[in-house]
């Protein structure tokens, strides 16, 4: 069987996409005739294939939308509301599947889907009966479950000590009191991505000391899942790259299947287990799992639940942006992720649901600002939506430590003896993060001998190798109050031609500032880390002119740096060589070359 792949479907000029009207556009392909539906709106574009779910009839204009939303298929009368790809009649039937619209840097598009799209249909095997004890599923924390699958133990995405992003993330839940024993004698591991609540160096620096032949797994994403494994000097020798859309057998009744996700291909997967002919399905953090196909009926399906894994809006300042609108905002997209997240559940009917990775707190005291505003769903509240759009669905919020029989399950789903809670002396929830142990590594690269040369910043940015782009950032390195320091640099960087000014150019342009706490910008700086540890760790504040989300420079210095780091050997070696002076500094403490408040 060979790998999952995308493949465009349709692409559309600058020209074109700029003729596409306010609404629903029919659009047909000029290589193959197929035809497909672009709607257009103020949050961008939706696309799917002109054809409707229940037996593939042709979508038309749906004379009686006064809104231009909807369109109606010419078989049988079924609406679709492209605005949200749900079916309003009859209401409650499907969702459309969507295709990725891929923005070009020409201003075209393209509308991308996968091939094949159900992948897991491959070798289909009949289900067979599980026995009580066979399979057992274990949370431990956060995106952290074991499976138990027969005589092996397959364990996903272990957060079991340390943060997440910096100083940013830290568990809310204790793990089991024996989490690094069972990880460290699990049989594979699948880690879904290199997000570093995911992909947890200190927990696999446990591993790597005790087992460092461990089998793990992940997807063929373009930035490769382990790029930092050098770098972090974590030994681990048994790092298995799978192709996506493809079973990997592990014995005779045990098999897996990684998926890509159809908005961040290149970096988020999705797993899907099958043991005897039984799925479990974890879709992890993808936004849209295998571009929005996935299979129905499994055993166990697996989301995350909680959002709030981002720093907008809760760094933003300036403008718009009062504590207020904020938590309006917060309280909508929450509310917005929890009715997607039910929807998408009573669409594919799942025997079993269990949402998990959200379990993450803002702990750090200096990040209280961050914790109380940045409000994320409850486990609870989407098993009891679901439960009511969909009761015969059996949910299930686990505790850590909590246990889910499979086979019992499935037999009796309404036998609470197919889950073993943990007994009522067990911890929940984390009280001590060893906070100091994690800071001052971060902090210990501010003494770095590079920062006492101003010329590190035109080493920095000439690596990172971003420009061409009429956007200007200010970088302000601050104390953990987000306040100037009176030794920190503030410096302009000019992208459109990777300049280091120190005041804005005349010409019209895009403007950034952007505010980062001084341990965590050098960290990330002196080791070549991406930007998620400043942004989703909520390290920074962000201010913009006009208030523009740029997604080249955020994607860039997000996902795309270098894989290796700065050579900052090389570096030292050359400001040696010209001797160059540690930086001068005026009466406020800033370095001549920065900005002039």
């Amino acid at each position: 069987m060979t790998s999952q792949t995308t493949k465009v479907s349709l692409s559309l000029d600058a020209e074109a996409v700029g003729s596409l009207k306010e609404g629903v556009n029919f659009k047909k392909s000029p290589e193959d005739g197929k035809c497909y539906i672009i709607f257009k709106s103020n949050n961008g574009f939706k696309a799917c294939k002109n054809q409707c779910k229940h037996q593939g009839g042709l979508f038309v204009k749906d004379i009686e939308d006064l809104d231009g939303m909807t369109v109606k298929c010419t078989k049988h009368n079924w609406k679709l509301n492209v605005s949200t790809m749900k079916y309003v009649n009859p209401p409650d039937s499907f969702l459309q599947d969507e295709l990725e619209v891929e923005m070009l840097d020409d201003g075209g598009l393209q509308l991308v889907e996968l091939s094949p799209v159900d992948p897991w249909m491959a070798d289909p095997r009949e289900p067979l009966e599980l026995q009580e004890g066979e399979v057992k599923v274990t949370y431990f924390t956060h995106a952290c479950m074991e499976l138990q699958l027969g005589e092996r133990r397959f364990m996903f995405d272990p957060w079991l000590k340390g943060p997440a992003f910096a100083r940013g993330w830290w568990l809310l839940h204790e793990p089991p009191a024996d989490s690094l024993d069972r990880l460290c004698a699990t049989d594979l591991i699948y880690i879904s991505h290199m997000h570093s609540d995911h992909l947890s160096y200190p927990t696999l620096k446990v591993l790597a000391e005790r087992r460092p032949d461990m089998p793990i797994y992940v997807g063929d994403t373009s930035r490769p899942v382990f790029w930092y494994l050098k770098q972090s000097q974590v030994k681990l020798t048994n790092i298995n790259v799978i192709p996506f859309g493809v079973w990997r057998n592990v014995d005779d009744h045990l098999r897996f299947m990684i998926l890509m996700d159809g908005v961040h291909p290149e970096m988020d997967t999705c797993i899907i287990v099958d043991y005897k002919g039984h799925m479990i399905l974890n879709t992890v953090d993808c936004t849209r799992p295998n571009g929005g196909r996935l299979p129905q009926n499994v055993d166990l399906m697996m989301t995350d639940f909680a959002g709030g894994a981002s720093g907008f809006p809760m760094t933003f300042y300036g403008g718009k942006y009062s504590d207020s609108w904020k938590t309006e905002f917060i309280k909508n997209e929450r509310k917005k992720l929890l009715n997607y997240k039910a929807m998408l559940v009573k669409s594919l009917q799942p025997k079993i649901y269990c949402p998990f990775a959200g379990y993450f707190v803002e702990a750090h005291p200096s990040d209280r600002y961050i914790r109380d505003i940045n409000v994320k769903n409850s486990a609870e509240d989407l098993n009891a939506l679901i439960n009511k759009l969909a009761p015969q669905i059996k949910t299930w919020t686990p505790k850590p430590g909590a246990v889910l029989d499979l086979g019992v399950a499935l037999r009796h789903p309404t036998n609470s003896e197919a889950i073993t809670n943990p007994p009522d002396s067990a911890k929940i929830y984390k009280d001590n993060w060893e906070f100091d142990l994690y800071v001052n590594e971060l902090n210990s690269s501010i003494s770095s001998e590079i920062f006492k040369h101003q010329s590190w910043i035109q080493f920095y940015y000439t690596w990172a190798d971003f420009k061409n782009y009429n956007l200007v950032v200010r970088v302000t390195e601050t104390d953990d109050n987000f306040e100037h320091l009176p030794h920190g640099y503030d410096y302009l960087v000019d992208f459109l031609d990777l300049s280091f000014p120190i005041k804005r150019p005349d010409r019209e342009h895009y403007y950034v500032e952007i505010k980062n706490r001084i341990g965590v910008m050098r960290y990330m700086v002196l080791h070549g880390c991406l930007w998620d540890d400043l942004y989703i760790g909520f390290q920074n504040r962000i201010s913009r002119d006009p208030d523009v989300y740029h997604h080249k420079f955020w994607t860039h210095f997000q996902a795309e740096l270098p894989v290796c780091k700065p050579d900052w050997d090389h570096f030292l070696q050359q400001v040696t060589s010209i001797n160059e002076p540690d930086i001068p500094c005026d009466e406020t403490g800033i370095g001549s070359n920065c900005v002039v408040c």
